[in-house]
């Protein structure tokens, strides 16, 4: 099976294309970084080290790669021949690589071929959804119910730590043992879709998706905001800090209320999701900069994303507000002179 994923970044290489290829797909990955991309074609595989306390290294293998700037044929032919379609390229790039995927999916509908799958795995809520809006704003309502019937959109929400480091010359992706993969299974076209080793398959995402963005996404942000405004570099260092980590405990903490009232999560769950959240950001395996954890804070205190949205939740429920407001308070603290 062929799977065609678009980001060879940290979360591409460290998470998704690892799946991917231990459950029998063989992984192209399309990107911009052309040097990525030649040494994938050179060596045919990439290395990924897991902080499981050992120094795990695996290699994966084989993968080709393609150039998103220079080789649109090669990919749309890629598109045609796939299995599967994913993303991990940023919520902000999906309207990039948009007409690239529509050329692809109307010649593939043109080849009558069997129906396929596109997973957006971005930290937004309903990212696929997002993909298939700006892909059918780009076509004619002809072209448009072609490419719906052909093509499922399956929201999804990822989880898991992934940097990288150089070794021996080589940049190589670093993730943390845990990982959760969460596809709706409702929303998927092909068969294919649901041979994803180690993906787990609901019919409602929304749980999940809030879960991840107001616990895993805010309290990563907030310790990284904290810890900006502390004078940390890291935001394991932050959370070394007995103070910064019971902030950010009690700010997941106001979170997950909103959850308990929504979803019916007993409490004694979302305690031990928090607790386990925090020992995973707190690894001291990894040195994560609070600049990477706290880029782009204009997008992260948006409407509907990891901060503002359960404060607005929680504040129309009646429930305390106040860990989160501060939590947004340091984001427009917070200042990266590179940003």
């Amino acid at each position: 099976m062929n799977a065609v994923h678009f980001g060879a970044g940290n979360i591409g290489r460290g998470f998704i294309g690892c799946l991917l290829s231990e459950s029998d797909f063989e992984v192209c990955f399309v990107d911009v970084n052309s040097d990525v991309v030649n040494r994938l074609n050179d060596d045919k595989y990439y290395m990924m080290k897991i902080l499981d306390g050992v120094g795990n290294i695996r290699k994966i293998s084989p993968v080709t790669a393609l150039n998103s700037l220079t080789q649109e044929e090669e990919i749309i032919k890629k598109i045609t021949e796939a299995d599967i379609i994913t993303t991990s390229t940023g919520v902000n790039n999906l309207p990039r690589i948009a007409p690239l995927l529509t050329k692809g999916l109307l010649k593939r509908a043109g080849m009558k071929k069997d129906r396929i799958d596109i997973i957006a795995n971005e930290n937004a809520i309903n990212a696929s959804s997002i993909l298939k809006k700006e892909i059918l704003n780009l076509v004619s309502a002809e072209e448009a119910d072609i490419i719906v019937e052909n093509t499922g959109f399956p929201n999804s929400a990822i989880d898991r730590q992934a940097l990288s480091e150089n070794l021996d010359g080589t940049d190589i992706a670093v993730v943390e043992p845990y990982y959760e993969w969460v596809i709706n299974k409702s929303e998927i076209l092909s068969e294919k879709t649901l041979k994803i080793k180690g993906a787990v398959y609901v019919e409602d995402m929304k749980p999940y998706i809030e879960r991840k963005l107001y616990c895993v996404n805010a309290g990563h942000a907030t310790a990284a905001y904290a810890g900006f405004a502390a004078g940390c570099k890291t935001v394991q260092e932050a959370l070394a800090r007995e103070e910064i980590q019971d902030f950010v405990r009690n700010t997941m903490k106001e979170n997950a209320e909103y959850l308990i009232k929504e979803y019916g999560i007993s409490g004694e769950e979302m305690n031990a999701y928090i607790e386990k959240t925090l020992k995973r950001h707190g690894n001291t395996s990894i040195s994560d900069s609070v600049f990477r954890v706290g880029r782009s804070p204009v997008r992260k205190v948006g409407y509907d994303e990891r901060l503002t949205a359960p404060a607005r939740k929680l504040y129309d429920m009646g429930l305390p507000v106040a860990c989160i407001t501060e939590a947004i308070a340091l984001a427009f603290c917070f200042y990266n002179p590179e940003e």
